[in-house]
Order: C-alpha cells, then structure tokens, then sequence
C-alpha cells in the first residue's frame, strides 16, 4: 500500500500528463493526419520521384501543402481531425502512464521524490528512465493508437464511420490480437524515441540552467528557475531530435496498423495482408520497392508536428503538474 504523499504525487503526475497529452495532440492533430497519409501511401510522395519510370501509379500525396489543400476541399475541416477521439483516448493514459511511471523511476534512481533533484540525474538513467516509462505506456495505450491510425488513414468514402465499427470489425476478423497489430515495431520505436525526447529533454534544461546561472547575479537561485518559453524550446529540440532518429520504424508500425484496410484506389495501392513478415523483411521491402525515401514518407509534417507536439506536452505538463501542487497543498 502506497504512503498518501506517493499516492497524491502519482495522482498530480497522471492528471497533469493526461491534460497536457490531450492539449499537445488537439493542436497538431492536422499534422499528423498529414503524416500518416504519407505513411501508409505506397506510391512515391515527392514530385521529383514522379518522374522515374517505374512508379507505377499517380500519387495521391505529393507535398505537405498538396495535402493540405487535397484534405480540405475533399473532407473540409472535420477531415484534419479524423481519428482525433480515439487519439486522445490513447494519448490522455499514454501520457498520464508514461509521466507518472518515469516520476517512479527517477525517484527510485536519485532517492528522492522532488522534481528538482531529477534534473541531476545522469543522461543514461533519464534514458533508461524514458525508454521504460514509454514502453509502460505504449502497451497500455495501443488499442486506441491502432484505431486512431486507422480512421485517420482512410479517407473518402469512410471503411469504418466510427471508432465503434472498426473497433468491433477487427475483434471479428483477428481477434483480440489484431487490437496490437504492429505492438512490436512499436515497442522497438518507443525505446529509442522516449529514451532521446526524455534524455535530450533533460540535457537541454541542464544545459539551460547552466547559462542562467552564467548570466545571473546570484547564480544560486536563478539556474532552477526556466522560462515557459525556454521549456518550450528544450521541448521542441528533444521532439525534433527523437522523431528524426525514429522515423523509419514509425513508417514500420504504420503500414503493419493498416495491413489488409479497403479503401478508395484514389488514395492509391492498399497495403495486403500479412504483406511484411516482421520488422526486419517491412524495413527491406519498403527500402527495395520504395527506396531510401520510402522510409522517410511523412518525415516533413512528422518533424513540423512532432517539435510543437512534445513541446507543447512538456509546457503543458510542467505547469499543470506545478498548479495541481499548488492548490493540493
């Protein structure tokens, strides 16, 4: 049984990563519309690559802006939201289990549970600390992950026109299971991604704290105290790095989500069923029929969404955690 100061610490950090989790993923829902039609789209997504003379069949997606304009006059508004309710039902426990899972970790590793005395632990352990808390989160998570890739990803006429459908269609046709198509490649991602936006995140605030206490005064105080708008630039470069080195495997767990998904040949080839026999044969099919480029479809509108997304997350759970604390006490 947990002590009433661990269990109302665990409650503030579940709270706050769920509201902040939820604000993040309403405001760059657009974006990640866009990244995942790039990512499930099977045919080139760059002008340039048009012009070489075994892409089979027009593509669908071409440019972010392309995109845009093809989304909008085709589904209106509603369409950058597609998918936005099961999002943020995965993204509201992903982010509650992940921020109070790594509060517990870091806790056990600097033997104390003040949030200040975390920002002194080594780089591996907030690495290790992040990967852990990720993939904790993740597994309690992914139904809704698979769900939310699914209804964003296919368009006009709607295979599914509700979370309800597609819910109930795929525990007929895979069973329980089908719900954690695509868990591994996912699980495989999230150790490096939370691993680096977590242990990056940390290194830039030390290393903000470290030129606060340079240019101040009384560099005993000043160094613990970061802006809003330096937590969202430490945010936002932790994001920007972590997506840019797991972006591939992203397009991995993807097209296993949609493996077998019907929809409207204007949006182009389907991915088939059991198409990838594991990461290892996806990650060579796509690279041979696809080419380098074909790991990094959506890599544009990833890194455009993912650098707010997590900074914004970070702003937002900084400052929720700080408020409940406040009117807790």
């Amino acid at each position: 049984m947990e002590e009433p100061g661990q269990l109302k610490r665990a409650l503030i950090d579940a709270t706050a990563g769920a509201i902040s989790g939820a604000v993040s993923r309403t405001v760059t829902s657009p974006l990640d519309v866009i990244k995942i039609r790039f990512q499930v789209q099977l045919e080139p997504t760059a002008q340039w690559a048009l012009l070489r003379k075994d892409s089979y069949r027009p593509s669908k997606y071409t440019s972010m802006w392309q995109a845009t304009k093809d989304i909008f006059r085709e589904e209106r508004l509603p369409g950058f939201w597609r998918g936005n309710v099961p999002a943020l039902l995965m993204v509201m426990p992903y982010t509650a289990i992940q921020f109070t899972v790594l509060h517990k970790l870091k806790t056990l590793a600097s033997g104390s549970s003040k949030s200040e005395d975390h920002i002194h632990l080594s780089p591996y352990l907030s690495y290790v600390s992040g990967a852990l808390a990720g993939c904790a989160a993740t597994v309690g998570s992914y139904p809704f992950d698979l769900l939310r890739t699914i209804l964003a990803s296919q368009g006009e006429p709607k295979v599914y026109p509700t979370m309800r459908t597609a819910f109930v269609s795929i525990l007929q046709r895979h069973g329980f299971r089908g719900l954690y198509a695509g868990l591994t490649p996912t699980l495989i991602e999230i150790v490096p991604y939370a691993g680096l936006q977590f242990g990056t995140y940390d290194t830039f605030k030390r290393w903000t704290m470290g030129w606060n206490r340079y240019r101040s005064s009384d560099p005993n105080e000043s160094d613990l105290f970061l802006s809003s708008f330096q937590l969202f630039l430490c945010g936002l470069a932790a994001g920007t790095c972590a997506k840019a080195v797991c972006h591939p495997l992203d397009v991995v767990k993807k097209r296993f989500q949609i493996e077998g998904l019907p929809r409207d040949l204007r949006y182009g080839a389907r991915v088939e069923d059991r198409a990838y026999k594991n990461i290892f044969d996806a990650l060579f099919r796509i690279l041979q029929t696809e080419g380098w480029a074909g790991l990094y479809k959506g890599i544009v509108p990833s890194i455009v969404k993912a650098a707010p997304a997590g900074a914004v997350t970070f702003v937002a759970y900084e400052f929720t955690s700080d408020w409940l604390e406040s009117v807790s006490t």
